[in-house]
């Protein structure tokens, strides 16, 4: 059996053992941006690959962001279960635009610790965000570089950019190039007509187009929605969370938005 394919029997398996769901929803697993482009080298340095090596190589499931020389933003999805535990069988790759031909601008550190939010809720996906510690320290360069954080409770809108190596269609086959899309902000009272006024918080935001087309899918979580402010600066809008399918019309993909959770980040890193 190959690895990938043994990797993918043992994602189904954990995902049957998971909580019901109101809408099936697509989240860890081998299936990512649909609708992208390829993103050129250094393009998106704030990107990162986060990668389970238990299996004795390293496998990509989830993205992350870069925030300080030691921390890394990922949903707490991600790492939910016995990954929780074992920090050491977990890494970050920075720098990497294609992960099958990696040319030595990549940096890759082992996980230190994990701190998911103490109220991540993994049925309604509410406070879906967690921070990496790293074991040693990231170099910021040309193509590691950090995210800008928006400040607590900054309201989010217009285009953004969500960003993820994987298939450029749902259930289609893998890309080891980081893909980029741009999409735009979906106001909470829009998403709401799509997913239930139960089911989708204040604390977090959707994105994507009407039409469909574009947006992550399993794989892509955890990883960086990316938004300008009004002088055209760039800022961590959102983390990716989940999505109804890939890309669907009608369904804008869930984020965490992070404006929500500046104070738990800067608390919970020793960065305030």
């Amino acid at each position: 059996m190959s690895n990938t394919i043994f990797i993918l029997a043992l994602l189904f398996a954990a995902g049957a053992t998971g909580a019901p769901l109101k809408k099936p929803l697509f989240r860890r697993g081998l299936d990512r941006i649909v609708g992208g482009s390829d993103a050129t080298p250094g393009e998106l340095p704030y990107q990162v690959s986060f990668q389970d090596i238990s299996y004795g190589f390293p496998f990509a499931f989830c993205g992350a962001s870069v925030y300080a020389e030691t921390w890394v933003i990922t949903s707490a999805s991600c790492v939910q279960g016995d990954l929780f535990d074992h920090p050491d069988y977990l890494q970050v790759q920075t720098g990497v635009t294609d992960l099958s031909a990696l040319d030595g601008s990549e940096q890759t550190v082992i996980l230190s610790s994990i701190i998911q939010h103490e109220e991540y809720d993994g049925f309604s996906m509410a406070n879906d965000i967690a921070l990496l510690q790293l074991s040693s320290e990231l170099n910021f360069d040309t193509n590691t570089q950090p995210i800008a954080m928006p400040t607590q409770g900054q309201a989010s809108a217009g285009e953004c950019i969500v960003s993820g190596w994987g298939t450029i269609t749902e259930g289609g086959s893998v890309s080891d190039i980081l893909q980029k899309v741009s999409i735009t902000y979906i106001s909470d009272e829009d998403c709401r007509k799509s997913y239930g006024e139960d089911d989708i918080y204040d604390s977090m935001l959707c994105a994507g187009t009407p039409e469909g087309g574009t947006g992550p899918c399993q794989g892509d979580y955890g990883g960086p929605l990316v938004c300008s402010d009004g002088q055209g600066s760039k800022y961590l809008a959102g983390v990716a969370s989940r999505s109804y399918g890939c890309g669907r019309p009608n369904y804008p993909a869930v984020y965490t938005e992070v404006s929500y959770f500046i104070d738990w980040i800067k608390i919970n890193s020793n960065t305030a």
